[in-house]
């Protein structure tokens, strides 16, 4: 099995064919030698420095990379070593359950050596999907590592693709609730911010794939083969197309919020204008009955025609900016 202090996971291609599997790092040079036109694939999961070493020191891995493998959170890049390159790319999952969306993501790291792809997973995920992708296909399979790192390219950006779709499907169904007239509720209204939050995290993992992959296509790599070269651009349009998808979402989700929050000032706007009408015309009242309630003999003081007088003008003058004020749209 392995002797290696993480788990792994291992397979040797020859032909196109898997002819050993789930073989240890101290294996590998042995079966290399056997088999002078196969490639080796050994996935880590998690490993220390340590764990590394032996694997570096087999494929002569420069210490920048090793080092890069081994501490998490590292941009999507792909850098290019004397003797191998070294890529780090996320593996995303999406859900659009619950309050707010949230974004899995799964860190992998590769080592990319002429006869070997060594993956490095910096936390537990399915790699099933991986594999699938591999035995789906064998006649390709011939390609050795360049058709291993087609695999994997065209599973994780596949992933972001679909991480994408769900994130712009899920605000098309809150896009409505938030335009409604009064503003959105503030659960719809916190939706919208989760959603937002997601894709700027989502946007990190697939924003720099398409550099990833129009590098491995350049000319000077040697890497990809004329017959892989239109499944290497295929996995481009979908980086592409991931970022674009991303980038107009965001835009969407941003006009919605904007939108809201316009609603929200105008209904406030709206309420400030009829409690400062209602204020006016509870002000006529109250003007009247102060003036006539001094202390001092005024027309009418002590009469009935004084009171029916002072009612008559509340009734008037208050109705009359009512209608005033109806007309103007304030109330």
């Amino acid at each position: 099995m392995t002797q290696s202090s993480c788990p792994t996971q291992s397979r040797l291609y020859e032909g196109g064919k898997v002819v050993a599997g789930n073989f240890g790092t101290a294996d590998i040079p042995g079966l290399l030698h056997e088999h002078k036109d196969a490639v080796v694939w050994l996935d880590m999961l998690d490993p220390d420095e340590a764990a590394l070493q032996s694997i570096a020191a087999l494929l002569q891995l420069h210490p920048l990379a090793v080092e890069d493998a081994v501490h998490d959170h590292q941009r999507p890049k792909l850098d290019r070593y004397r003797n191998h390159l070294f890529m780090n790319v996320y593996d995303v999952r999406v859900s659009t359950n619950g309050p707010a969306p949230t974004v899995e993501k799964v860190e992998i790291s590769a080592f990319v050596a002429e006869r070997a792809l060594i993956t490095v997973r910096k936390s537990d995920s399915d790699i099933s999907a991986i594999t699938k992708r591999w035995d789906a296909d064998p006649e390709l399979a011939k390609h050795g590592v360049a058709f291993l790192m087609y695999g994997l390219l065209d599973v994780v950006v596949d992933g972001q693709f679909a991480a994408a779709r769900m994130l712009d499907e899920a605000i098309d169904k809150t896009e409505d609730a938030m335009l409604e007239e009064g503003g959105a509720p503030r659960t719809v209204r916190l939706y919208g911010f989760g959603l937002r939050k997601a894709l700027v995290q989502l946007r990190r993992a697939v924003a720099p794939m398409p550099d990833v992959v129009g590098t491995l296509l350049q000319q000077d790599l040697d890497l990809v083969v004329d017959g892989l070269k239109p499944y290497y651009r295929d996995v481009d349009d979908h980086a592409r197309r991931a970022t674009e998808t991303i980038d107009t979402a965001r835009d969407r989700i941003n006009s919605s919020l904007e939108a809201d929050l316009s609603e929200q000032s105008n209904q406030l706007n709206d309420i400030t204008r009829k409690l400062a009408a209602w204020a006016a015309i509870i002000a006529v009242p109250t003007a009247i009955t102060g003036w006539f309630g001094q202390n001092v003999p005024f027309w009418g003081y002590e009469h009935v025609s004084g009171f029916a007088a002072s009612t008559f003008l509340i009734i008037v003058a208050g109705g009359g900016l009512y209608l005033f004020l109806k007309r103007r749209g304030w109330l």
